[in-house]
């Protein structure tokens, strides 16, 4: 039997051990999600002790069983529409969301179709459902349309085909070609779903996401994302019409078999959606898009895009681990992501930006990083 001390040793000996950090709140946080700093916004964390008070700290059960709270069925109404869809469908967390939906949807004889740089959970959520896998290279649409065109030939009547992207990917930062995959689909009637996990609250009029900065919300099939990056709270949510989300309640054992979240978590998702698409979240975007441009231009780094992640890519991961260190030392939290998070021989540090972070800083990161290289 294999000794889990010879596993770690072997991880170690790679530059792949991964321990749990503490939080040095001294440090300047290059790492975090919450990149419209609504996880200490007042508003949110009022929302969530009022909810704590008119319902308990938690839903005491599934949502099937007695755990529905008047919150969760708010923050659902919210989610729809914000997102223009009928209907919306909580859960306990954005993994939850990928793997219940994605294994509702399909079985044996259903094909997925994933961008190569998918997250884990859908990839984890596809391989659970026993459907056929699909993989086309990075934003590859011309073998997207390939691989449509020879799994539709082979289809027979009641085959599922879904074709799954992220609309900011997680560890690249960069965009999908949202309005050419969704044509796409419509051209070869399949299904769509799109991660939204890092556009929503960043990118689009009020903070929705691609699919709304490009007019397409009400095309795609099933909208999904969570609330626990620039919504600052906990959670991952579905999006899709009334009977799309009733078979998910039917069907998705992520949610069927999971305690409801806390009445207050549901109370302060709901808040920071709101706040999100007012005018105070237009202004907090224009701050961030603000702090990624100026980052950007000092770093030297080409190109324009209004995501929050930005990769350094130093290839090496014992150079990434060191890299990450020497910036904690100097008053900075950048993070070393490593395989099999990233493919091998592309470790790097992943930046992430904040409405929140201050010039002084990002001039200092920049600056810090451009001398490493």
């Amino acid at each position: 039997m294999r000794l889990p001390e010879d596993e770690l040793a072997a991880l170690e000996g790679a530059s792949l051990l991964r321990r749990i950090p503490d939080l040095d709140t001294s440090l300047v946080n290059f790492s975090s999600n919450d990149y419209l700093g609504l996880s200490s916004n007042a508003e949110v964390k009022k929302a969530y002790r009022d909810a704590i008070e008119n319902y308990g700290a938690g839903s005491t059960a599934s949502r099937l069983v007695c755990g529905t709270m008047e919150p969760h069925l708010n923050l659902e109404n919210s989610i729809a529409k914000a997102k223009g869809s009928e209907a919306a469908l909580s859960f306990s967390s954005g993994y939850a969301t990928s793997i219940g939906v994605i294994t509702s949807l399909l079985s044996k004889g259903d094909t997925v179709i994933l961008d190569k740089l998918c997250h884990a959970s859908l990839i984890d959520g596809a391989r659970m459902s026993g459907a056929t896998i699909r993989v086309y290279p990075h934003n590859n649409t011309e073998k997207l349309e390939s691989i449509l065109k020879s799994v539709t030939k082979k289809a027979n009547q009641d085959s599922r085909i879904l074709v799954i992207t992220e609309s900011v990917f997680s560890m690249d930062g960069d965009m999908a070609p949202l309005d050419r995959i969704n044509k796409l689909c419509k051209q070869y009637d399949c299904l769509l779903l799109v991660d939204e996990a890092h556009a929503l609250g960043v990118i689009g009029p009020t903070g929705m996401g691609l699919a709304e900065e490009l007019g397409i919300q009400d095309q795609i099939d099933f909208q999904m994302g969570t609330l626990g990056k620039a919504a600052g709270v906990a959670g991952g949510y579905l999006a899709t019409t009334r009977v799309w989300a009733d078979l998910m309640i039917n069907r998705s054992r992520s949610f069927i078999y999971s305690t409801a979240p806390p009445p207050a978590q549901a109370a302060a998702a709901s808040k920071a959606l709101e706040i999100i698409q007012s005018e105070q979240g237009s202004q907090l975007r224009k701050q961030l898009l603000n702090n990624i441009e100026s980052f950007r231009v000092i770093s030297e780094i080409e190109g324009s895009c209004p995501s929050a992640i930005i990769p350094w890519i130093v290839s090496d991961s014992d150079r990434a681990l060191k890299l990450s260190a020497e910036l904690r030392e100097n008053g900075f939290l950048v993070p070393a992501i490593r395989y099999p998070t990233v493919p091998r021989h592309t470790a790097r540090l992943r930046i992430t930006i904040n409405s929140h972070h201050d010039e002084t800083s990002i001039k200092a990161l920049a600056n810090h990083l451009t001398s490493s290289i």
